[in-house]
């Protein structure tokens, strides 16, 4: 018979010793899981758990449920605890240095609701370069509306201590670039877009294009000269076809004009009525709407006034429909930069024009608002 192997007593105890350490491990490995486990499910990151549990502040955190901020600052290595509580109520950004920033705010003695109102108008940079700045009052004049910018504030002031406008106005002329000289300092637009923005203060490069540009059929058209972005000249002649059927005659008289065309233009009228004339009713080349491809001047062949026609009254009506917008209005020419022409037409897509239509707003307000970054 085989000898049964029996373990000494000493390595017997040895074993319930290593038995009894590994089953330690495993719990407080099992009990850690679960802690973390617990906060990951409220939407707090792995990371910013493992800072919670190991400073203690598990049940703060579960007392507040998810919180994007807090998540941030416990995964920042800007966080301090002292701030704990206001890092709890001030509204989250997706902002690199937010912490950071958050903790130089409340240094600077500014309230949660003004931290949050701060960073919600401004990029990372924005609040970072204000951070620098001495506390600021009363920043509720501007920033309680929605799309003013951070980064404007100074010229905000500005504006208003010049002209004595009110906040929203100050703050829709700033964002427009109105407090700035016409045609200085442009910025500059390369890419082609349904929305974007050509005024005195917006200007396309000389070698512009609309994409997809498309010759126009001389039936929608005065002359086989006439060309415009697809996109326009196809809600155009939706736009012709169903006028037709109430026995209305629509009919593009300009179109697409390129950087030289609008160059020739110019030149034309200086020599016919003189510089003054070309500064107040005449684009500057690049900072034409008739370079996007997108705006017709439209009139009636069954009028030579085109105000005056029952075409006008219908389009009036009824462009908003097919994505096209009255681009400069009676009554807007302080902020369109351009005198009313109720000819000319610009297309933007259904969306937007029938809110323009509907708020009876300009362009330019609409893209302030809703546009703009």
């Amino acid at each position: 018979m085989k000898k049964k192997f029996k373990l000494k007593k000493s390595v017997v105890k040895k074993l319930k010793i290593i038995g009894g350490i590994l089953a330690v491990i495993l719990a407080i490995f099992i009990f850690y899981s679960s802690q973390i486990s617990s906060l990951t499910q409220l939407g707090y990151s792995k990371e910013a758990s493992r800072r919670i549990l190991f400073s203690f502040q598990k049940e703060y955190v579960l007392s507040v449920g998810e919180n994007k901020t807090l998540n941030a600052a416990f995964e920042s290595d800007d966080y301090q605890e002292k701030y704990l509580d206001q890092y709890s109520k001030i509204d989250y950004q997706d902002q690199k240095h937010l912490i950071r920033n958050i903790n130089t705010l409340i240094e600077k003695g500014y309230s949660n609701s003004t931290i949050s109102m701060i960073l919600a108008h401004g990029n990372d940079q924005d609040v970072s370069e204000f951070t620098k700045r001495d506390k600021i009052n009363y920043l509720e004049e501007f920033y309680s509306i929605s799309y003013a910018k951070l980064r404007n504030y100074d010229r905000y002031v500005d504006y208003s201590n010049e002209t004595g406008e009110d906040d929203e106005t100050t703050v829709l002329a700033v964002n427009l670039d109105m407090d700035k000289e016409d045609y200085s300092d442009p910025l500059i637009i390369r890419d082609f877009s349904t929305d974007m923005l050509v005024n005195k203060h917006r200007s396309l490069t000389e070698d512009y294009e609309p994409d997809d540009l498309v010759s126009i059929d001389s039936e929608y058209a005065a002359d086989d000269t006439q060309a415009g972005a697809r996109i326009a000249v196809n809600a155009f002649i939706s736009m012709y076809k169903d006028a037709k059927k109430d026995d209305l005659d629509l009919v593009i008289n300009s179109s697409y004009r390129s950087y030289q065309d609008q160059v020739d233009l110019c030149d034309t009228y200086r020599e016919l009525y003189g510089e003054n004339y070309v500064q107040n009713y005449v684009a500057q080349p690049g900072f034409s709407e008739h370079q996007t491809g997108l705006s017709f001047d439209i009139g009636s062949r069954n009028s030579n006034i085109f105000a005056e026609s029952d075409e006008y009254i219908w389009v009036q009506e009824n462009a908003h429909q097919y994505g096209f917008i009255q681009r400069f209005p009676e009554g807007y020419e302080a902020i369109t930069g351009f005198r009313a022409e109720p000819w000319h037409y610009r297309y933007v897509g259904k969306k937007i024009a029938t809110y323009i239509y509907e708020h009876n707003i300009s362009f330019e307000e609409y893209y302030a608002i809703f546009l703009d970054s």
